[in-house]
């Protein structure tokens, strides 16, 4: 929000309170508590009459510093509040003094305060300042209609980019940008953002997290073009102060604190195939699907059925459409015959001609206006109202309508909506309506994914979400919204969730192939390559199928070969996904988080990192051309071998068989023997691609076991001079392909170089790279 009127303005009916200095400081072991006149104080008449405002320091957790600023204390406290998890107190802070100066320190992050002159928090590490809070930092604003804003700002440092804020479909740098937290169905062409996250991080070395559910408003180098502003209506503000210093380990620290994600199962790796969203099908449609795509030979790992699996009028009643699908037991069960899970949609609204809707109404489950009535309206279905799930009684309701859908075979959900959610309600429990705007989709999705743990255990609980908050990372997977089905949407997707990936989320997904309109064959084919490079792959649209062979031979030809290479690439994946689930690193990374010291990497939202080792620059032309930047090194085509040195820019033309994906240079990629399915015995038969390794370097190599609980197998490759040697603990088959090389002694020469094979029991290979 904007308050002031150029520099030396405020608009019309704003009035602005600043800190100014230090009244008085009290300290104890690990805290600061600071008083802040909004005036200079010259005389004792001074205090009088003025605000007095109280600023409490301390840490959570090592490296992470919070700050709360208060203004006027004796507010009723508010819910909900984002659930956190603190360090141990030994690792959190200490305080020191030095003459006017007291120091809170927490790692190698500390908070400087001299309580003699003007206002400042100075955060720095390593000897170097990281940012301030200064002049007009900290303070509160009132407008015309008299509500009460408490402010905060920091610097921006000459070139310093501001990344993260959720799922926003917007520049990916955000620097000029206004942000409103604020949830919001808006589609992915528009400021507005179904993953609303008030978190942060610069390439300075440091991120924030204000810890408020409901608006926060941001201002990131818009108004004050050298600050970054956030503000919440509230008589105190919330924020910490995170170190990295690199962007990795801003988010690990920020993860420890909100959550990680829990580890999905294999199989969520696979290809999903949905029925689309207003497309007419039954049965006989469902089959057909499924009978092409085998008979395609393009495996399929999970069938999705969308909204129309229920009566129309009726979303939600979770019962199958009598008409459509007569016997959804019998059904079920024929796919599962056939190796697939099953998803079904759902949403937290009950239309009124719902049974639901008299059941819910009944026993206090539905939200509620102040006058007692149930809320409703007739946006999306006819009447219909929201489930409180701030009622532990209305959770435990709708986890039994869906228990029922799981004992029928339903193997998970996807938990649309939980954006639009009305502020002029009361809760049951009492929660604040403006916090739990933004709130509401935590409650949902951990209701859902809570039922799938319980019923179907630790590891196999997995939902595919639109709408999140801070936290909701915990509760994957995520996917990315409504988008066109052009290349315009496919990039302003990948916008959204590498800014995602930079908000502590470690899934996500995306409607291959674009939801709204038909794509045409080009859009179709580039983004199958997109999807099936991204953490979670799903075919989906709105008002047309998204089956590869309605978009040409090509098509099926191109669906079938990423498939497959996405499941033998499962090992390397999965290990990125153990990753995400033990340090917050999202599997799609953006440039920067994996080359933070390469400037040229900081803007970059057309290309990514998948894992550490895979880069990623999908092409969004129709006539395959495309133009990516590859850092220092050599780099080698995962699909060609070709070898592409940095740093620099390329352009080149790929064909719909191929786009840029680049192995980093050194880099050792396991490759699975299977390419019928994401989930089997990744270590028998692995094949270990080497990348152009540097003299005496070493890479060690973890085959994830299939639950994420241990290794499989651990392999370790080391150059020295001309000889690579590979060592293993592993009792099983495997190979070594030295790619780019030449093959020598028992070596067989395959297209991309020099493959050796090792029969099981064989614990070391020795060969030459030449």
């Amino acid at each position: 929000m904007k308050f002031t009127d150029g520099y030396w303005l405020m608009r019309p009916g704003v009035t602005a309170r600043y800190a100014a200095a230090v009244a008085d400081a009290v300290v104890t072991d690990d805290r600061i508590t600071l008083y802040a006149p909004v005036k200079e104080m010259a005389q004792r008449g001074d205090t009088l009459n003025s605000p007095l405002l109280t600023v409490e320091c301390w840490s959570p957790a090592e490296g992470v510093i919070g700050v709360r600023t208060t203004h006027h204390a004796g507010a009723v406290p508010r819910r909900p509040e984002f659930a956190l998890t603190s360090g141990p107190r030994e690792t959190r802070a200490t305080v020191s003094r030095d003459g006017s100066t007291i120091a809170l320190t927490s790692g190698e992050l500390s908070l400087k305060v001299d309580t003699t002159a003007p206002w400042a928090l100075d955060f720095s590490a390593g000897g170097q300042l990281l940012t301030s809070v200064g002049k007009r930092g900290t303070g509160f604003a009132t407008d015309a209609e008299d509500r009460h804003f408490m402010v905060a700002q920091l610097p921006l440092g000459v070139g310093e980019g501001v990344y993260g804020l959720g799922e926003r479909f917007t520049p990916f740098v955000k620097n000029g940008q206004t942000v409103d937290i604020w949830q919001a169905d808006g589609g992915t062409s528009s400021e507005q953002a179904y993953k609303n996250v008030p978190f942060h991080l610069t390439d300075r070395g440091y991120g924030v997290f204000v810890n408020h559910p409901g608006r926060v408003s941001y201002e990131v180098g818009s108004e004050s073009v050298g600050r970054v502003q956030f503000s919440v209506e509230d008589q105190s503000l919330e924020y910490f102060i995170i170190h990295g210093p690199t962007p990795k380990e801003i988010l690990a620290r920020y993860t420890a604190l909100t959550g990680r994600p829990a580890l999905p199962p294999d199989w969520s790796f696979g290809l999903w195939l949905s029925t689309s969203f207003t497309t007419s099908y039954d049965e006989a449609t469902v089959t057909r699907f499924v009978k092409g795509m085998a008979d395609a030979e393009i495996p399929l790992s999970v069938f999705h059925f969308d909204c129309f699996w229920m009566r129309e009028y009726q979303w939600s009643d979770f019962v199958w459409d009598p008409d459509v699908f007569p016997d959804p037991e019998g059904m079920l069960a024929r796919l599962k015959r056939q190796g697939l899970r099953v998803c079904v949609w759902i949403n937290p609204y009950i239309a009124q001609k719902s049974p639901l809707f008299a059941e819910g109404m009944a026993g206090g489950y539905l939200l509620r206006k102040p006058d007692g009535a149930v809320w409703q309206w007739d946006q999306w279905q006819a009447g219909m109202a929201l489930v409180d799930f701030t009622n532990p009684a209305a959770r435990e309701w709708y986890a039994g309508k869906l228990r029922v859908l799981l004992d029928q075979g339903v193997d998970c959900f996807k938990t649309d909506f939980g954006e639009r959610v009305p502020v002029d309600v009361t809760w049951h429990d009492g929660s604040d309506p403006e916090r739990m705007h933004n709130y509401y989709t935590q409650l949902y999705n951990e209701t859902v994914f809570d039922l799938l743990r319980e019923e179907r255990g630790e590891g196999e609980a997995v939902v595919f979400a639109r709408s999140a908050t801070a936290g909701g990372q915990r509760l994957p997977v995520h996917w990315g919204g409504d988008c066109e089905s052009s290349f315009g949407a496919m990039a302003e997707s990948l916008r959204g969730g590498l800014s995602l990936g930079l908000s502590g989320f470690g899934f996500w997904s995306h409607d291959i192939g674009g939801f709204e309109g038909t794509p045409a064959p080009a859009v179709f084919k580039r983004w199958v390559q997109f999807g099936l490079l991204s953490s979670h792959s799903r075919l989906h649209g709105s008002k047309s199928y998204r089956v590869p062979w309605d978009y040409g031979d090509e098509a099926v030809e191109v669906t079938r070969a990423f498939t497959r290479l996405k499941h033998r690439l499962m090992p390397y994946l999965y290990g990125a996904a153990v990753r995400a689930r033990d340090f917050g690193t999202p599997m799609m990374r953006a440039m920067l988080l994996e080359f933070p010291g390469d400037p040229a990497c900081r803007p970059l939202d057309r290309q990514y990192m998948l894992g550490g080792d895979l880069l990623v620059a999908p092409v969004f032309t129709e006539d395959g051309s495309v133009e990516y930047y590859v850092p220092e090194g050599t780099w080698t085509h995962l699909l060609t071998g070709a070898r592409v040195s940095g740093p620099g820019w390329r352009r080149e033309t790929h064909g719909f068989d191929t786009l840029p994906l680049l192995a980093r240079p050194g880099s050792v990629i396991p490759f699975g023997a299977v390419s019928d399915g994401p989930g089997y015995d990744w270590a028998d038969g692995v094949t270990l691609r080497v990348h152009a390794p540097a003299e005496d370097s070493e890479t060690v190599t973890a085959i994830p076991t299939r639950d994420g609980s241990g290794t499989m197998a651990v392999f370790t490759t080391r150059r020295t001079g001309e000889e690579i040697v590979v060592e293993t603990d592993s009792e099983l088959p495997w190979k070594v392909l030295l790619v780019g090389a030449t093959a020598e002694g028992d070596g067989v020469q395959d297209p991309l170089g020099a493959l050796y094979t090792c029969a099981a029991g064989t614990h070391r290979l020795t060969a030459r790279w030449s």
